[in-house]
């Protein structure tokens, strides 16, 4: 992660709200997941978060559970996520 890339996108916003919303990494797949981020650039987001799935988070709310369960039932791992990083990066360097 850069912080430089991130103060630069925060800079960007200079008098509105930045868009940063969260996705669970794995759902509904890795693909899908590449697709949805993709498309989220394509949509206006500032930042991504990117989540990666572990088997209890209790504390993050039912949707994210689920999305969690599905994404480690699929076989998501540290490594799948760092590859749909990489990936991702391939195409886009800034957000």
């Amino acid at each position: 992660m850069s912080i430089k890339r991130i103060d630069d996108a925060f800079a960007r916003c200079e008098k509105r709200s930045a868009l940063v919303p969260y996705i669970t990494c794995g759902d509904p797949s890795a693909t899908g997941t590449l697709e949805i981020m993709h498309a989220m650039v394509k949509g206006g987001v500032d930042i991504i978060e990117l989540g990666m799935p572990f088997s209890d988070p209790m504390a993050d709310g039912k949707v994210i559970q689920l999305a969690a369960e599905r994404a480690l039932a699929k076989g998501m791992t540290l490594n799948g996520v760092l590859d749909v990083v990489k990936q991702f990066r391939q195409d886009d360097q800034e957000t």
